[in-house]
């Protein structure tokens, strides 16, 4: 079975294989994995690349550094297994990886056609497709701990969907500077609670009378 081959930026690997964009550069750095340059200082990494990347760091606890580049020399020899023996005792379940990889990776391709970015809608800040509604600020709802439901529930133009896409999506386009303010992204804080922080170092009054 022919498989087209995608190119993918550190950021991109980063969200499809689940694993810091610290340590795909790392592994770059360490030539555990292949790079291709992109224009001048771009690096461009592929299918097998990634699939690389996630055994190295999925095994990474169980195999020593030679083992896995062993591990990467009987795949390489038998690219169309679904499973490879690592060791006498670990059996590397191959198909299922890419499997997973296949999924994140279609799911970063449908996040790129649901979400753009227009001049004077919400500042510029990439948005769901016919919407004003921010891909980064599901993604952090949901990072800090938001359900589905109650996301969906404050913002009726989202779908589940769109929530599990925003999260892949802004794992491969990190944001760069600082963070945008609310008004400079077209949005109005409505309500404004403030809260006392009680200091517990300062001494309590004491109960005695002299």
């Amino acid at each position: 079975m022919a498989n087209t081959s995608h190119a993918y930026t550190p950021a991109e690997a980063a969200a499809v294989s689940e694993i810091a964009v610290k340590s795909v550069h790392n592994a770059i750095d360490k030539r555990i994995i292949a790079t291709h340059l992109v224009g001048s200082t771009g690096r461009a990494l592929t299918d097998e690349d990634l699939l690389r990347l996630k055994l190295w760091y999925g095994v990474g606890s169980i195999l020593s550094a030679e083992r896995r580049k062993r591990l990467f020399d009987t795949i390489d020899q038998n690219p169309d297994a679904d499973t490879v023996r690592a060791d006498d005792y670990l059996i590397v379940d191959v198909a299922r990886a890419r499997e997973q990889l296949a999924a994140r990776a279609e799911a970063l391709r449908e996040a790129e056609r649901m979400i753009e970015s227009v001049k004077g809608v919400v500042g510029g800040e990439p948005v769901f497709t016919a919407t004003r509604v921010p891909v980064r600020t599901i993604a952090a709802m949901k990072t800090q701990g938001a359900s589905t439901a109650e996301i969906v529930e404050g913002y009726p133009a989202v779908t589940e969907r769109m929530v599990d896409l925003a999260e892949i999506w802004a794992a491969a386009h990190p944001a760069r500077g600082r963070p945008r303010k609310l008004s400079e992204q077209g949005l109005k804080v409505k309500s404004v609670k403030r809260l006392r922080i009680r200091n517990e170092s300062a001494p309590k009054p004491s109960d005695s009378t002299s």
